[in-house]
Formats: structure tokens, C-alpha cells, sequence
């Protein structure tokens, strides 16, 4: 029996672990999380409540953890790159990791490394931008990229899910502005202020707002040839697959250059018809549950038996289709 632990991932794991199962109904669950209510808990075969740990601390009570439950394959989420950092103790206790090597997982997980080692390393999707840490350094690229540009954007280096992402937009203001939804748009001077209340903040990216279609590229690499899975996501719950031979092209000319061999996600958007990088994430997304559906490809069940030395056959329907997710009641 295969054993697989998912340690603290987000609610969309729900469906990764349901397709693993589905295509290795003798493959063995077992899921943990800080919280004991989790949605996960109602598709694991074990479960069990982390201690609230960090760094290497986190790491050792994952290889303990381990041990301790006989696990054959560990699908990080929470503290990746640490764990990816000490792989190899994984490895020396007999537990195959699903995470890349920690000297490309540590460029990638960080917007900066990753644009400027991607753009050295031929990448040529690469948007303009500014890395900025001061009020002042703001103010500058400011001033540069909107001489340039029709929207700024920015967004913090280190970032996840797009939690820091606001578009510059200076008509938010004044009596008009209380017609609007704000959501994630700011006026440069709110920006400003809040920026002001540290004299040096984290390294903040200010670039041109990508106003295009957004792509997202579920990806894996086999023996059999690399898994490319592209959607068009929008602002409403349906999205669209499409194999546009240019997302495919800056797909391939990425791969080409980090050589991933774990599943993992990267995004495009689109400027003016042309695609431009955003990032690449070096896990599962959230949706590729609807890409794999979609196009009748179980990413996640391939992913692991890859990790086990086992080549799982597969073949992408190229149809053009539309998908989308409903939300269902589960009793935890």
C-alpha cells in the first residue's frame, strides 16, 4: 500500500486527493492541518491536527511525522521551500518528496530572482519592472512606467494567490468613487500613504498592469512528453481551455530553462495580444482539477505514480472547452 501524506494545504486539495484515489483506489491518504474542521479531513483515510510550527522546526516534526506513519510519498504545501532545502533527509528516510530541488524552487518562489534568472536565462516573456523597497523608490518607478504605460500595478516580491495586488487607478476618489467597487484598485496617493508608514517595506514589484486575458498552464513534465493544460480565467467561475500556440511556445521556452520535473503552474497574461510571464507556482494550483476534467488528463494520479517510477500512459483532448465548479455541502 502506498502511503501518502498532504501536510497543511489549502480547501482546493480536496479535489487532488479525490483524483489520486479515484485513478488508486488502494493508494492511502493521510492529510493534517492546524485546522482540526478542515474540509480535507472528510477525504483522508487518517487525520490528524499540526502544532503550529515554522521553519526548521516544521521540517523536523515532518520527517518525524513521517517516520512515525510510515509515509511513502510527502506532497508539501505548507513550508515547501524548507522542505524542499532538506530533500534529502526525506530521501535518506526512505520518503519520496513531491517538490522540485531547492536551488529552483527558491529562485521561482520569489518574483524578482525569478524574472531577472528567467530573463538571464533567454526567457523572453519577461514584463517591465521595478523592485522597490523605499516611499521614494516608489514615487520613481512611478513616474517612469506610467510615462510608458497606460496602468501600473504592483504587487509585493513575495506574494501568494495575489494578496497584494493592486491596480493604480486615480479615479477612485471623490464622490464617484462611492459608485465603485474598490476591490483591488487604489489611488497612487493611498498607495503612497500607507507605503509611508514604513521608512523600507519588503521589496515591492511596481510594473505595467497585464490588462489581457490571464493563463493559467497546469504543467508536467513526463517521459511521455510535457503535459501543457492552458485556461483562460476571467472574472466569473467559468473558464475556458485553449491551446494557443503562443502560450504553449513561452510554456516550452520556460520549461526549457528551469526543467521542473513536479507538477506546477505557471500564468501568463496578456498586454496589447502579447503574453507575458507572471510567475510560476511549484505545486499544484487550485484549479487544475477543472484543466484536468477538461481535457481528460489526471495530472495529480500521473504526478504521483512518476514520483514511484511508474509512467502512466496519457493523452489531451485538444477541444476547445468551457469549465466551471458549483459548491457542494460536505459534513465534516
Amino acid at each position: 500500500m502506498v502511503r501518502i501524506w498532504f501536510n497543511h494545504w489549502f480547501s482546493t486539495a480536496y479535489n487532488i486527493m479525490s483524483m489520486i484515489k479515484q485513478d488508486n483506489p488502494d493508494f492511502y491518504i493521510i492529510g493534517s492541518n492546524e485546522n482540526r474542521l478542515s474540509v480535507l479531513s472528510s477525504v483522508c483515510d487518517e487525520w490528524y491536527v499540526e502544532p503550529g510550527l515554522k521553519g526548521n522546526d516544521y521540517v523536523d516534526f515532518c520527517l518525524d511525522f513521517c517516520r512515525e506513519h510510515s509515509v511513502n510519498v510527502f506532497m508539501p504545501r505548507r513550508e515547501m521551500l524548507s522542505v524542499s532545502r532538506r530533500k534529502s533527509d526525506f530521501e535518506a528516510a526512505g520518503v519520496k518528496v513531491m517538490v522540485d530541488d531547492y536551488e529552483i524552487v527558491d529562485i521561482l518562489n520569489y518574483k524578482d530572482r525569478a524574472y531577472k534568472e528567467l530573463a538571464q536565462m533567454g526567457v523572453s516573456s519577461i514584463p517591465e519592472y521595478r523592485i522597490v523597497t523605499t516611499p521614494a523608490g516608489f514615487e520613481g518607478a512611478y513616474e517612469e512606467l506610467s510615462r510608458k504605460y497606460r496602468e501600473i500595478c504592483i504587487k509585493f516580491v513575495h506574494d501568494e494567490g495575489g494578496k497584494s495586488y493592486r491596480l493604480i487607478d486615480n479615479s477612485r476618489k471623490g464622490y464617484a468613487a462611492l459608485f465603485k467597487k474598490q476591490n483591488t484598485r487604489m489611488t497612487y496617493d493611498a498607495i503612497y500613504e500607507a507605503l509611508s508608514e514604513r521608512s523600507e517595506f519588503s521589496p515591492l514589484m511596481v510594473m505595467p498592469n497585464l490588462s489581457g486575458d490571464e493563463i493559467s498552464v497546469d504543467c508536467l513534465n513526463t517521459s511521455g512528453g510535457l503535459i501543457m493544460l492552458p485556461r483562460i480565467k476571467n472574472a466569473s467561475r467559468v473558464e475556458r481551455l485553449s491551446f494557443r500556440e503562443d502560450i504553449l511556445s513561452k510554456t516550452r521556452e520556460i520549461y526549457d530553462a528551469v526543467k521542473l520535473e513536479c507538477p506546477c503552474n505557471i500564468q501568463f497574461k496578456y498586454l496589447d495580444d502579447v503574453p507575458y510571464f507572471l510567475e510560476v507556482n511549484t505545486r499544484m494550483s487550485g484549479g487544475v482539477q477543472m484543466a484536468c476534467l477538461a481535457c481528460g488528463v489526471n495530472i495529480p494520479s500521473i504526478a504521483v505514480n512518476k514520483l514511484l517510477g511508474i509512467e502512466k500512459s496519457w493523452k489531451i483532448s485538444m477541444e476547445e472547452r468551457a469549465v466551471t465548479h458549483v459548491e457542494v455541502p460536505v459534513l465534516l
